[in-house]
């Protein structure tokens, strides 16, 4: 059965908000055949959760705040965790090597993102990590600004639903 790993960091109600929807778009019973978990950010930090759960899975879809122009902490610790052991690369000058050829390359994923002000940093910054693990963007990624809108928790069920849909091919 295919795995879909489900990583947010959900501090907010419109995270929150979000991330339900994702999970919705992702359970729907025409993808029964997907099992999805869920994990928080924050449980990569606690011990909850590690590497073993990002290398089980088949794809992912990461849901983050905006946080000073950058993703949340608690989803960065993840990358900061894992990167190595999943099968991420540097290359000689300490970027990201998109040519690593490691144990989660090709993986569907998909990204939604919820800032007050702006969401760019935070997207550019869990697209390079993403792009260093050589992840396959599934779906555009979700933007939402200020008050999460009804148009905003549609595009979350479908970008849950989708990524779950390209599990079973």
């Amino acid at each position: 059965m295919p795995r879909l790993l489900v990583i947010h960091h959900s501090p907010t109600a419109s995270l929150r908000a979000l991330t339900t929807r994702v999970l919705d778009g992702a359970r729907h019973p025409d993808l029964a055949e997907v099992e999805v978990v869920e994990r928080a950010a924050l449980d990569f930090a606690t011990g909850a959760a590690g590497a073993d759960d990002l290398l089980a899975a088949d794809g992912y879809v990461l849901g983050t705040t905006a946080n000073f122009g950058y993703m949340s902490g608690a989803l960065k610790h993840v990358f900061d965790s894992t990167f190595l052991t999943i099968g991420g690369a540097l290359d000689a000058s300490g970027a990201g090597d998109p040519g690593a050829s490691g144990g989660t390359q090709g993986r569907p994923f998909g990204l939604y993102v919820h800032g007050r002000y702006d969401t760019t940093g935070a997207v550019r910054s869990v697209l390079a990590i993403t792009g260093a693990l050589g992840w396959k963007q599934g779906f555009q990624v979700l933007e939402a600004m200020g008050d999460v809108t009804a148009d905003d928790e549609a595009s979350a069920y479908e970008l849950g639903g989708t990524i779950a849909a390209l599990l079973l091919g």
